[in-house]
């Protein structure tokens, strides 16, 4: 076990104990976000109620477009909020989704990225909310269970699915924002191990457990890197930033808006059944005009198959294809972590 390494009977402990007057934060870091770092509280609140709960409660008791929720993971929880409120999680200035892959192959199927695959129904539930018609990109209904085919007692019963959304009318005009953020712009944004060493050898030198911590969790990551791809040798080894793209995005989108290029009202739907593709994301790439005048009621027509065409039907996501630069988040994560 390394040295740094907490044993797993302490592990939950230091959450609800203040840290130590030293605490590994940057004095720069204290002072934006103006925090008592000797407080046990001003870092890390618990909550006893369900993640989704208490996510539709801090939407709820704050003003509409004042929350940015950033999902770097399977979107189960999101999709439990949409379920139980989606009028309050609607309430959120944005969503930043760090999952699928439009163009680039998947990174756990040829197809399909990890967060996406996971829980490809929660996926697809959480993007229908961004559509004029929610109910046309809602996945498919699952079978009924045996016992209520053959009207039995004797089958366990079934997994408690999610219900369908209320109709669009009942939902009002507001829908969900959602920006998404695909393998295709994370994947060039990459941390390499001569920067890390460069940046956390001089702090290490001075006693920094900061950066000594970080060298030696990131460490055994290059070395993983380095064991799976080509190029990954010596300090060429880097790993992705997907999740701390998010996070960018979210600290400086507006203050640097001439750097971010977002493509606005995509219809990207996730596959949620097929055998090779559950996890893909579909977008239409034909070039196709859009059906005029179509208020989204209509459904398919004869060419239309999925009803891709159709200005009422189908998601509308933003997405993420162009950053202040796939080599400036590398730096910029460093400096904000290190000073």
């Amino acid at each position: 076990m390394h040295p740094h390494h907490t044993p797993a009977e302490e592990i939950w402990k230091d959450l609800f104990t203040a840290p130590p007057p030293d605490a590994l934060l940057t004095s720069a870091a204290i002072q934006e976000v103006d925090i008592d770092p000797s407080s046990p509280t001003s870092l890390f609140t618990p909550s006893h109620h369900p993640s989704h709960l208490e996510l539709l409660r801090i939407l709820d008791e704050n003003p509409p477009d004042s929350i940015t929720v950033i999902a770097i993971g399977p979107l189960t929880n999101l999709a439990l909020a949409a379920s139980h409120a989606p009028t309050t999680l609607m309430r959120a200035k944005s969503i930043l989704v760090m999952g699928g892959t439009i163009s680039e192959p998947g990174n756990i199927t040829p197809v399909a990225e990890f967060n996406t695959y996971a829980d490809t129904v929660a996926a697809a539930r959480l993007y229908a909310l961004t559509s004029p018609n929610p109910a046309s990109t809602m996945p498919p209904t699952p079978p009924p269970a045996r016992r209520q085919i053959n009207n039995s007692n004797d089958e366990p019963p079934p997994p408690p699915f999610l219900p369908p959304y209320p109709s669009k009318h009942e939902l009002g005009a507001r829908r969900l924002r959602i920006v998404l953020f695909p393998l295709d712009i994370t994947t060039p944004h990459y941390l390499r191990r001569d920067e890390v060493e460069a940046k956390v050898k001089p702090l290490i030198e001075k006693g920094s457990p900061l950066a000594e911590w970080t060298s030696a969790f990131l460490g055994s990551t290059f070395n993983k890197m380095e064991t799976l791809h080509h190029g990954h040798e010596g300090g060429s080894a880097a790993l992705s930033l997907h999740d701390p793209l998010c996070v960018w995005y979210a600290l400086t989108a507006e203050s640097q808006r001439e750097g971010w290029t977002v493509k606005e009202g995509e219809d990207v739907r996730v596959e949620t059944s097929g055998q090779w593709t559950r996890g893909m994301c579909a977008v239409d790439r034909r070039d196709r005009k859009r059906r005029d005048g179509d208020d989204g009621e209509g459904g398919e027509i004869p060419g239309d198959t999925g009803a891709w065409l159709s200005e009422g039907r189908g998601n509308r996501l933003g997405r993420c294809i162009g950053t202040p630069g796939e080599r400036a988040l590398a730096p910029f994560l460093l400096d904000r972590i290190f000073g």
